[in-house]
């Protein structure tokens, strides 16, 4: 029975570990978080990526715990409604589509929950080393003893430690978008009624929806700038930058960012795509954001993750274990859906992408070959 090694338990790891496991790999995912991650933003699960979770049979589950939003308003930066909607909510697009929108944290636990008793999970520990070797790679952990796997899957995401393990500096591979963003939960202090408020000021703007039947927000705070040094895993000094970005505006902003000190979820990182030549070197693979973020922007990460998820399992299901001509047909299946959904990203720089080419690029590939 092959080994494979899974590094990151959000949304690629998981569903590449229900595949695998289906297909009579021994899996195992160590994650760097104590437990699955809580919070997060609303995510999109789109076009093919709803028939990958119809097979692992959550569609219904998702369809249940789905986010529920009547319209959005756009304000000024004093607050002054400039235009509503009640067809299309920037989150999620067009309220009476088949698309659905979930928060993160509700996918997240339904994939775990889905693995755990037949999958092996090392939480609150990460990865330190990869060795490639003639059959199978060594890895070494912060906390576990070292092990030996036929194949090491990098699903951690945009700031991968495997990626930079076997691919070298995390520069050469991530392009900035122009934009940071910050994520997090706050009590429902605007006293929305499923209803979403998106509001720019100059450089910066702020999208706001409530969820959990109206008793939370996730409130979603953006700004323009060139790339900034930061220790991505230092929360407070996050924090300190929003505050600053956003110290003079006006409207709630002081009451958000009052909310944004005490809230335990707060997320905050660049918009920005993984772009690389091959996502594959040896025994070792990238997955999802590892591989080829697309970013928020695209509103298409969520999707490519669960597709890739399938696309790696099917072919290395199929290879009779010539592990190296699966990987190298996942890269050409992938690689132009890849494209045309990182392409989201960039098609109207500042607003969303047209509806059109969301519609081609969420469709863009088949799951059976």
């Amino acid at each position: 029975m092959d080994s494979v090694l899974i590094s990151g338990a959000s949304v690629a790891g998981p569903t590449l570990a229900y595949w695998l496991r289906r297909r009579g790999f021994a899996v195992t995912v160590v994650e760097r978080a104590p437990a699955p991650r809580p919070g997060g933003q609303a995510i999109d699960v789109r076009g093919v990526a709803l028939d990958v979770v119809d097979r692992m049979g959550i569609l219904a589950a998702l369809r249940q715990v789905r986010t529920r939003t009547r319209g959005m308003s756009m304000l000024d930066g004093d607050g002054n409604e400039v235009m509503r909607s009640t067809e299309v909510a920037l989150s999620s697009g067009r309220l009476d589509g088949d698309d659905i929108e979930v928060l993160r944290e509700d996918l997240t636990g339904l994939l775990h929950a889905r693995t755990r008793d037949d999958v092996e999970y090392l939480f609150g520990d990460s990865v330190t080393e990869v060795t490639q070797q003639d059959d199978g790679v060594r890895v070494r952990f912060e906390r576990a003893e070292p092990r030996t796997f036929d194949l090491v899957v990098g699903a951690d995401g945009l700031h991968s430690t495997v990626r930079r393990l076997a691919f070298g500096p995390e520069a050469d591979h991530v392009t900035h978008l122009g934009t940071y963003l910050a994520i997090f939960t706050a009590e429902n202090l605007l006293d929305l009624d499923h209803w979403q408020i998106w509001m720019r000021d100059g450089s910066a703007g702020c999208g706001i929806y409530p969820v959990r039947d109206n008793t939370e927000l996730r409130v979603n705070l953006g700004f323009e700038s060139a790339p900034i040094e930061y220790d991505f895993r230092d929360t407070e000094q996050q924090r300190r930058l929003v505050a600053d970005r956003f110290g003079g505006l006006r409207w709630e902003i002081p009451r958000l960012l009052d909310a944004m000190w005490r809230a335990p979820d707060f997320y905050f990182d660049a918009m920005a795509q993984v772009r690389m030549e091959s996502w594959t070197r040896g025994r070792v693979t990238l997955l999802g954001d590892a591989g080829y973020c697309p970013s928020p922007l695209s509103g298409q990460g969520t999707s490519l993750a669960l597709v890739g998820a399938y696309v790696l399992a099917d072919e290395l299901g199929s290879a009779a274990g010539d592990h190296s001509a699966a990987l190298r047909r996942y890269e050409r299946r992938m690689r132009p859906f890849v494209l045309l959904n990182q392409a989201l990203a960039t098609e109207n720089p500042g607003g969303p992408a047209a509806e059109e080419s969301v519609d081609r690029a969420k469709r863009a590939i088949a799951l059976d070959r």
